[in-house]
């Protein structure tokens, strides 16, 4: 198909450049891409009218390049190189003022949220495992294999004991059954698990690092041509300015018709915070310079850090059951929609990552055999998947829209914002009441 190409800047243009001179492009539409989007919860894609209201309604949308039409626009026509590459599609946030305002009933923040599912397939390293992830009749082979390596790591703990010469009479079991404080399990010592993970840790960053280097390599080659492309601010100061954003939240501050996402989102994030900074506490326990005495693990119920951990669980469990409340039951908005495969994939690993968790505490606490053994085992097959797949799951979102946002600021795409919401929010406003008119 061929057309002549339009000089908006919401159209599907092909670059700045050509744009020029508008010469006549050639569309190849992907329809791969297109299923493929349809599938991860992009389903209403072809609703879209391009009546440009998503991105009269952002608050979040500059003036220059505004999001979502443009991009509703080139999903459509399936231009997957451009989608791939485009930092927008990781400026929005998903708070879908835009999908609630939506005439025709498009949700474009569900239609990005799909492609930004793509995306981390996309740039996936390995590539399979992004596919997998995205695959729920996969999800028994997802579980199977934290299954085997952590049963794995229980048979080779004995040969590796006497090996490293650190075995104890009568096995750790026993030497620990008759302390106040001891171990969850004998066959999962706290030495094994941190070797095992720290390794498969490790792992995981080299897949988060190709991963994000390949979008951001994209992103620049296809950014080739703008003036601006070697960054009109340096790399530090743009990652400052975008971590202070992450922290506050002020993003998700900006959303009208989902205002409450920004503290079931808050919850999740600082919940998931304080357990890392626990985990890492633990990790480190041997190296940190910081721990002066003795070091005995599991913490005592009243040990701070042992707080802060049920302090962080709790939040995180308010925040998931919050966001499941948000797509089940609070449909009289719809503001967040149904949800998506990968939303609920980890919304579920998540809950099952804390309740697991709680509930293997309160059995160590009490004693109770061999119940607090499987709770463990299972906490810990969860929280290795959490671990592994993060670099193909949704919460590979939290470090490709940190990237995005980085690139976005070094190059000065949101430098020129709306001077007036109030004037944009009138204009939608006053389009619903001509909608409603024609209506009746």
């Amino acid at each position: 198909m061929e057309t002549a190409e339009k000089t908006s800047p919401e159209s599907p243009q092909a670059s700045p450049a050509r744009s020029q001179n508008n010469p006549p492009i050639c569309i190849e539409p992907d329809l791969d891409f297109i299923r493929n989007v349809a599938r991860q919860g992009g389903e209403t894609l072809k609703k879209c009218i391009q009546c440009g209201t998503c991105s009269a309604t952002c608050e979040l949308s500059p003036d220059q390049n505004p999001f979502p039409r443009k991009e509703m626009a080139w999903a459509v026509w399936g231009m997957k190189g451009r989608l791939l590459t485009d930092p927008d599609l990781w400026l929005c946030h998903q708070c879908n003022d835009c999908s609630v305002r939506c005439p025709r009933g498009a949700r474009p923040g569900d239609v990005l949220g799909a492609i930004r599912q793509e995306c981390i397939a996309n740039y996936a390293v390995p590539r399979f495992l992004g596919r997998w992830v995205s695959e729920p009749q996969c999800i028994p082979l997802l579980l199977g294999i934290p299954i085997a390596l952590l049963t794995l790591a229980m048979l080779v703990k004995d040969p590796v004991e006497r090996l490293l010469g650190f075995s104890q009479p009568g096995g750790e079991g026993a030497r620990l059954s008759e302390r106040i404080v001891y171990s969850y399990s004998h066959m999962l010592p706290h030495w094994l698990l941190n070797s095992f993970f720290l390794f498969f840790s490790f792992l995981t960053l080299l897949a988060v690092v190709a991963g994000v280097a390949r979008f951001w390599g994209a992103m620049k080659a296809a950014d080739s041509q703008s003036p601006n492309a070697a960054g009109v601010k340096g790399l530090l100061p743009s990652l400052i300015a975008v971590l202070g954003s992450i922290f506050t939240h002020e993003k998700f501050d900006n959303c009208t018709k989902a205002r409450s996402r920004l503290w079931s989102h808050m919850c999740v994030f600082f919940g998931f915070g304080a357990l890392c900074v626990v985990t890492l506490w633990v990790i480190t326990a041997q190296i940190n310079p910081l721990i002066r005495d003795d070091f005995i693990y599991p913490f005592s119920l009243w040990s701070p850090w042992k707080v802060l951990a049920n302090a962080g669980g709790l939040a995180l469990l308010v925040g998931t059951l919050w966001m499941a409340f948000d797509r089940v039951i609070n449909t009289e908005q719809n503001t967040a929609g149904a949800g998506r495969y990968a939303d609920w994939a980890l919304l579920v690993t998540l809950l099952t990552v804390v309740i697991t968790g709680f509930a293997s505490e309160l059995l160590h606490y009490v004693r109770l055999e061999p119940h607090r053994h499987i709770a463990y085992f299972t906490h810990l097959v969860f929280v290795f998947a959490l671990l592994i797949y993060l670099p193909y799951s949704k919460l590979a979102h939290f470090v490709y829209r940190t990237a995005a946002l980085v690139y976005a600021e070094r190059t000065g795409r949101n430098d020129t914002k709306r001077p007036a919401p109030a004037a944009a929010e009138k204009s939608v406003e006053q389009e619903e009441a001509h909608h409603a008119a024609r209506d009746i």
